[in-house]
């Protein structure tokens, strides 16, 4: 990857800095910066900055490197899947999904997952490396310009674990949240973890609205570890008492997905063990009838099967929803995200 920053990962003091420090007018580094929160990362289209400026802003950053190189529409929806090409060759996906409520964009936070989830097709495709704040930012901006309409909610629900890229996590939202930027309120950005334990703690005590969910996927240590090798290193118990711990502090109520395997974690008792689990704590429980993908070793339950589960959670007290499926038709449902081109639809 190219040594020189990204565009979408300058601050506005390092813009106002450079053009400090190439004697341009202070006046510049807004004028430039207004272009990149909207989007902009082509120096083309950037019409009221001089053809010298964009020289030297070409010889000291790196713009129009990252691009969409497919999409994919579902026919069953309106979901759309974005392919991006960065600048090193990795290939991350980005899904954008239409709701009543607005548009909602799944981005990716890294290329490649290192958490080797059994049942997630990104863990197949291997690692390549953590996306930068500017490169997760890039996935909503120009998904945004590229549809041509506003996206209202985020969600940090792709490709990677973004509390193994703690830190460009929060300069992600921290673009996201900027006031004077993209203005994008916390309580429409939301970032899944499958439960990263001392990350969570750290997130706490920031005291964020952002919204936090876990992949859970099982309510016990000896099946979670069979799903999720990240549960051979932080135990339910501490996860558990990690989320209790998030919802007291910041007031907000926290979500758990649940995808269901078939003969898997679909038994009654698996609800019964799960609704325990959660017993007391401000949570929704999502839960997801398995999204299959090419040579996958779990399959979805009957959808009596599902009812069935999530009709036990209801009796116990717990809220919850079955999500709609969205872009399973062109791979781009939770679970079904890949790093690189082999699941052309």
């Amino acid at each position: 990857m190219s040594e020189k920053k990204f565009c979408l990962d300058i601050t506005r003091e390092e813009m106002l800095q450079w053009c400090v420090d190439n004697k341009l007018p202070k006046f510049r580094a807004e004028q430039i910066f207004k272009w990149l929160e909207s989007g902009v990362t082509n120096l083309d289209q950037m019409t009221n900055v001089p053809k010298d400026v964009k020289a030297k802003l070409e010889n000291d950053f790196v713009f129009s490197s990252m691009k969409i190189i497919q999409e994919f529409k579902s026919e069953i929806d309106d979901t759309r899947k974005l392919v991006y090409l960065l600048p090193d060759g990795n290939i991350i996906e980005t899904v954008i999904m239409r709701y009543k409520t607005g548009l909602s964009i799944c981005i990716s936070s890294q290329a490649g997952c290192k958490m080797g989830c059994a049942f997630c097709a990104s863990a197949k495709a291997g690692f390549g490396r953590s996306l930068t704040a500017g490169e997760m930012a890039a996935q909503v901006l120009l998904s945004q310009n590229y549809i041509g309409e506003r996206i209202r909610t985020v969600v940090v629900m792709g490709i990677g674990e973004p509390f193994d890229n703690y830190d460009n996590l929060l300069g992600f939202i921290k673009i996201m949240n900027d006031p004077n930027g993209v203005n994008m309120g916390a309580r429409h950005i939301t970032v899944s973890t499958c439960g990263l334990t001392p990350k969570i703690k750290e997130f706490t005590k920031l005291k964020m609205q952002v919204n936090l969910a876990i992949s859970l996927h099982a309510p016990n240590d000896e099946l979670r570890r069979e799903l999720m090798p990240i549960s051979k290193v932080y135990g339910l118990a501490d996860l558990i008492d990690a989320c209790r711990d998030y919802v007291k502090v910041t007031g907000r109520r926290i979500t758990f997905e649940y995808s269901l395997f078939e003969g898997v974690n679909d038994t009654f008792a698996c609800a019964e063990n799960l609704a325990k689990l959660l017993n007391g704590i401000n949570c929704h429980v999502n839960l997801i009838a398995a999204n299959e993908f090419p040579d996958s070793p779990y399959h979805r339950p009957s959808r009596n099967r599902v009812e069935a589960f999530r009709k036990i959670l209801e009796d116990k007290g717990v809220n919850v929803t079955l999500r709609r499926e969205m872009g399973s038709d062109i791979m781009a449902a939770c679970g079904q995200l890949r790093r690189g081109m082999e699941d052309k639809a």
